[in-house]
């Protein structure tokens, strides 16, 4: 070892150890100053933690204290946290599989050659009644070099048809077997969660476990069964549930595989994992690190000391994130997500189009799709590191408490049964259900907000119309997504648009000085926007009485809101609101609190509040009932 001399440049040599406590005192200061809290110690630390789905909270400060027991291993080594393989995606970075539903075997053909051409490795074809026909399938591949690039299927119910046709094409294009890769995507319990409907999922099983059977190791790069967990987090899964239920729905497919005779090693070979990755992106990255985890446990136990307990792992940016209104915004949350998936070490990364929830995406959106990972891969370099965030004691204890969470949920499954029993009996879906219903609610008051949707919506923004999707399976586990109730309202103003020719209106009362006003009137407009109607400023003088009513002659609104600093509301609101009702205004909201002047402005005709905090969604709801908007 070669020892350096002393070049005169120390680091912190000269600087004492800072301890947990002194920090935490600054806190306090800070908290006492601002008039947040007045807690000290630890619970001061407290004040400034974040609280997160599955019980998991989010410090404000980590140190190598909070670094979980677990050694993380080395990547490529179990218990795979830093990654499957030892040099994770670099140099290449990650298989760029992109997604194709289109019934149209020309119209797939064209997109899939394009898609190849231009920088995706694999693809994923939906085949059967959400798709291609299976009988169009070699037309879709016309021209594909299939020993260079991979075809993962989804077909349902259709699984056994579209294998057949699928490797019968691989033997009469002559590609050698050691180079056929991909999935042929049976997955039986994620169809009996997206259907509800048990009736195949018996021969499904039968014919994935006949299929992993016949193939032995002849295809070793070909898997037979994708655990696809993306039907858990469409209905509204948190992270520790989507990982619970992949991991008991792998547990049920190893059992099967191993019951025809395969070894537990041979059985992990022939298995995919599909999880989804959000804008969030420090979950998404714990998240991938914690199934790889709890995969290599499982298999441990199985007796599986190879490699094949590294988990394969297929991302899908969050079709839950996607929102119809103002699409373009997509483009941002994907690129985030697919961050986070390659931070997070996954196998294969597939972006959604930016107008996946309008129906078929263009070939912009395609084309968008494609390159976000070639820029993160080509220009940010992201794949030159290898587990980029190991050595984080923010995402190593986040990534520990999570697979902790997500096994609690994984052992609740097994001891109901294990996950068929349990998506049977509804277990799941009420689990699933009441976190749902807890993140609808910070939907609704915006503790979760929404660009585009819920926040800086823009009403004379043209709508994306695309060519519709084929209807995906459904009738089990429901799909929803963040901007669905903000939505329903914005659907309940264009059908007002239409059938009257303009927007439903609030009037804002705007009173005063600008200075006293823009602040509340910018929320007041941006949150009435949410629901769709539109928002009409009048600066108004607050002891005019006749200009109010002015005002409201002149747009002829049944709503009102008052717009203005305490101070002015202090002074005139009651009497402005008086005049507001005076006028015919049916309703008045007033943008702020009402504090100690509640009962007064109450009784002078103030009939709610457009706040901070407050439930968003019933306040638009109430707004568009009070203006006859159907």
């Amino acid at each position: 070892m070669t020892v350096l001399p002393d070049d005169g440049l120390p680091l912190a040599a000269e600087f004492p150890d800072v301890t947990r406590e002194q920090w935490q005192r600054l806190v306090e200061g800070v908290l006492r100053k601002s008039g947040a809290s007045e807690a000290t110690g630890a619970g001061a630390e407290d004040a400034l933690s974040t609280e997160l789905e599955d019980g998991l909270r989010t410090r404000p400060l980590y140190t190598a204290e909070d670094a979980p027991r677990v050694a993380p291993g080395l990547p490529g080594a179990a218990p795979y946290l830093r990654g499957a393989t030892p040099a994770g995606s670099v140099p290449d970075g990650w298989d760029v599989r992109q997604l194709h539903r289109h019934p149209d075997a020309a119209r797939t053909n064209e997109a899939v050659l394009a898609d190849l051409e231009h920088g995706s490795s694999s693809l994923w074809l939906v085949v059967g009644g959400a798709g291609l026909p299976v009988a169009a399938l070699p037309a879709a591949l016309e021209g594909v070099y299939l020993d260079l690039a991979a075809v993962a299927l989804d077909a349902g119910e259709n699984f056994d048809a579209a294998a057949s046709a699928l490797l019968e094409l691989h033997e009469r294009r002559k590609v050698p077997p050691s180079a056929v890769a991909g999935s042929l995507g049976a997955d039986p319990l994620g169809l009996l969660a997206r259907t509800g409907d048990a009736g195949p999922t018996a021969g499904l099983l039968d014919a994935a476990a006949a299929w992993a059977v016949r193939l032995g190791r002849t295809r070793p790069r070909l898997r037979v069964l994708t655990v696809d967990a993306l039907p858990y987090h469409e209905a509204g899964a948190s992270a520790a549930e989507e990982l619970g239920c992949s991991l008991a729905t792998a547990v049920a497919y190893l059992r099967r595989l191993t019951a025809e005779g395969m070894s537990a090693e041979d059985a992990c070979r022939r298995m995919e994992f599909r999880y989804a990755a959000s804008a969030d992106q420090f979950t998404t990255i714990a998240k991938l690190r914690a199934a790889r985890r709890l995969w290599a446990r499982v298999a441990q136990a199985c007796g599986v000391t190879s490699d094949a307990a590294a988990q394969r792992q297929h991302v899908v940016t969050s079709p839950v994130m996607m929102t119809r209104r103002d699409p373009w915004v997509n483009m941002l949350r994907t690129t985030v997500a697919t961050l986070a998936a390659g931070v997070g070490g996954a196998d294969a990364v597939t972006v959604l189009p930016f107008d996946h929830a309008a129906g078929l995406p263009d070939a912009f959106a395609r084309r968008i799709a494609r390159n976000t990972s070639t820029i993160l891969v080509a220009e940010s370099h992201l794949a030159r590191v290898i587990d980029p965030a190991g050595g984080s004691w923010y995402v190593e204890r986040l990534s520990d408490e999570l697979a902790h969470a997500a096994w609690a949920w994984f052992q609740d499954v097994e001891r109901a049964g294990g996950q068929e029993a349990a998506l049977r009996d509804g277990v799941v879906a009420r689990r699933i259900e009441a976190t749902w219903a807890r993140r609808s609610a910070d939907l609704a008051h915006r503790r979760e907000p929404v660009t585009g949707v819920s926040e800086f919506p823009l009403l004379t923004e043209e709508p994306v119309v695309r060519e519709s999707a084929p209807e995906p399976p459904s009738g089990g586990l429901p799909r929803v997504r963040r901007d669905e109730a903000y939505e329903d309202l914005r659907a309940r103003s264009d059908a007002h648009l239409a059938a009257a020719g303009a927007r439903p209106k609030v009037l804002l009362a705007a009173l005063g000085s600008a200075a006293a006003y823009t602040a509340r009137a910018t929320f007041a407009a941006n949150l009435f926007q949410a629901g769709g109607v539109e928002p009409v400023l009048v600066p108004v003088d607050p002891a005019d009485a006749d200009g109010l009513a002015r005002a409201v002659r002149e747009q002829g609104t049944a709503l009102a809101c008052l717009c203005s600093a305490d101070a002015v509301y202090a002074e005139h609101a009651a009497s402005a609101a008086g005049a507001l009702k005076a006028a015919g205004v049916r309703r008045v909201l007033l943008a702020g609190r009402p504090g100690a002047l509640r009962e007064a402005l109450e009784e002078a005709g103030v009939d709610g509040y457009v706040a901070a905090g407050g439930d968003a969604v019933a306040l638009l709801t109430g707004v568009l009932d009070e203006l006859g908007v159907k």
